[in-house]
């Protein structure tokens, strides 16, 4: 048998180290040595460049003289009588402390180029509109169908008299007036002007005539209940907690049923003639609940709540300088400014933009420190929150102490955590608002003061507020008066061409919401983000790329707009689109 033959050898034999072979061997892999971090590098300094290019152009979008001079402050406002209306302020009162920290960097680099990009793009064509099918919905809540034994003339008519004394905001206050307006109604009892109880947290004084016009009120629901300015002398000097006619928030469920007040506070007030419902606001259902009372609550916020003149006419001063004209009579402007809507005020500073977008951002120091979230403050922000929580949330601080609290990333997962300006901006870069677009703030005690409120700023430098818009001299009859500047806050955001909330879940939010919706017609958009969507899209902040980023925002932003009936048991006052508020145009 032949011999088989070897297999060539793989490698080629080693050659000495003194050969020549060897010497231009060790040369090529000193080469391929050099190349390999030569390249890393080369690449390394390519992304950085790109880095510092997006930092440079976000840096130099906005130009500092064109700044707005926002009322910001890092803590709760004090009963003083002065107030921070100007950047040097500001800084007067933030001197030695370290500024917070912007999150998101990456994608606010990457909005600020997306924004220089598309100066010269048409915006969506839907951005400043509500679906079509929105005006299929008409507001009827005036219409009435009460027997005639509804139009309450006298005091022996009824069963007893019922005050209320309305805790927390305007916002809190003007629920419980409603809600205390339909339980007269269900009791025939007649309503006493409602009384609102002072708030070491908001630090305002104002009574109902001080924010409402009182025989405007009275006048309107006169064919629903009897309301009076006072109880009669015979019923002033009793001992209402002696006799058992003080009703507290514990005596009363929380969206109790009607049936409820019937059973229990109906034998009191036939007994006493008088119930005092103390703190009284959200205690009552949405469902379920006769159609016409329903109707009286819609009626009692929609059409017989007007703010006094003095709010209208600087509230009509504020739409004015924001539209840049007065806007055309139409019904929100009819409710909201009464006869200053048809007056054109000197205004002073317009603007040159004819729309405007107002947003809520829901981000004070209280906010922030109950959320239990974490902002990116490091060890001051956490040691200043707790801080805060310890002298206003004792309750709170105290459960963080025995029991185990879900983490604030979990927290920020679930959507659970107000959204910090930057991420407003990124939100409203994404549906498509121009750098141009004149940005309306509602409410200015931003927590972290001018260092938060940077990024937007840098973004959208067209941001104005009440304190930008307004002369001191025009603001001073509203200083220390929460509720009058939360008032003005409400007439800018429900006269916007579009409206943005941070926090869906926020009483100011769904009243401005509702309103758009009753007196809008199909015509004023409010954008609703979820938050917890929202959040799983900007925890890829540091991966996602800008496409991506505004598809995604846009498509959860579009679900929110959708036009629906008031889901069971939702509140009318956000969602008015039902029968007992509105009538659908179609049936």
């Amino acid at each position: 048998m032949p011999e088989a033959a070897s297999p060539p050898p793989l490698l080629p034999p080693p050659a000495s180290a003194s050969s020549p072979a060897a010497s231009v061997l060790r040369t090529r892999r000193r080469r391929r040595a050099w190349r390999r971090p030569r390249g890393l590098l080369c690449w390394g300094a390519l992304v950085a460049f790109f880095f510092l290019m997006n930092w440079w152009m976000f840096s130099r979008l906005q130009d500092p003289a064109t700044r707005p001079r926002f009322r910001l402050r890092r803590h709760p406002p004090r009963a003083t009588n002065s107030s921070l209306s100007t950047l040097e302020e500001v800084n007067a009162t933030e001197k030695g402390k370290r500024p917070h920290p912007v999150m998101l960097t990456h994608l606010l680099a990457l909005a600020a180029h997306a924004l220089a990009e598309a100066d010269n793009r048409p915006e969506p064509k839907d951005l400043w509109k509500e679906p079509i099918n929105a005006t299929l919905w008409k507001p009827c809540s005036d219409q009435r169908d009460w027997k005639a034994s509804g139009n309450i003339s006298s005091s022996e008519e009824t069963n007893g008299y019922i005050i209320i004394s309305a805790n927390g905001g305007i916002n809190q206050q003007r629920v419980a007036i409603c809600n205390a307006v339909t339980i007269s109604r269900l009791l025939n009892a007649t309503l006493v002007i409602p009384k609102f109880l002072y708030s070491n947290v908001w630090l305002d004084k104002s009574q109902f005539r001080d924010i409402y016009q009182e025989d405007y009120f009275i006048k309107y629901l006169k064919p629903d209940i009897r309301i009076v300015k006072e109880l009669p002398l015979e019923l002033q000097s009793l001992d209402l907690e002696a006799i058992g006619s003080l009703v507290n928030d514990t005596d009363v469920m929380k969206e109790a049923k009607p049936s409820i007040y019937v059973k229990k506070i109906l034998p009191i007030l036939l007994k006493n003639r008088v119930v005092h419902f103390v703190g009284f606001g959200n205690r009552l259902s949405f469902d379920p609940i006769p159609f016409q009372l329903q109707r009286l609550r819609c009626r009692c916020n929609f059409h017989a709540l007007r703010f006094v003149h003095k709010i209208q006419e600087t509230g009509a001063l504020l739409v004015e300088r924001l539209h840049g004209h007065m806007p055309h009579l139409s019904p929100l402007q009819d409710n909201l400014l009464g006869h200053f809507a048809g007056k054109s005020i000197p205004s002073g500073n317009r603007n040159e933009s004819s729309k405007y977008l107002a947003v809520h951002l829901r981000f004070e120091i209280d906010m922030v420190a109950y959320s239990m979230c974490y902002f990116g403050g490091g060890k001051d922000e956490e040691e200043e929150l707790e801080m805060y929580r310890q002298i206003h949330f004792p309750a709170l601080t105290e459960i963080k102490r025995t029991t185990k609290l879900p983490s604030a990333a979990f927290l920020r997962s679930e959507g659970k955590c107000p959204l910090a300006p930057e991420e407003a901006a990124l939100m409203l870069a994404a549906i498509g608002f121009k750098r141009r677009t004149s940005i309306y703030i509602a409410g200015a005690e931003i927590y972290g003061g001018r260092h938060r409120m940077a990024a937007i700023s840098r973004l959208y430098p067209a941001i104005v507020t009440k304190e930008t818009l307004l002369s001191p001299s025009e603001l001073e009859p509203f200083r220390n008066f929460s509720s009058q500047l939360a008032a003005l806050d409400f007439i800018a955001c429900a006269s916007a061409d579009a409206f943005a909330m941070t926090d869906p879940g926020s009483q100011f939010s769904s009243l401005v919401q509702g309103y758009r919706m009753y007196y809008g017609g199909g015509d004023l958009p409010t954008l609703r983000p979820n938050k917890r969507r929202l959040a799983s899209i900007l925890v890829k902040n540091v991966t996602i790329e800008w496409k991506e980023f505004e598809t995604r925002v846009n498509k959860l932003i579009q679900q929110t707009k959708q036009v629906h009936e008031r889901p069971i048991a939702r509140s009318i006052f956000r969602h008015p689109r039902c029968p007992e508020c509105m009538c659908r145009t179609d049936n």
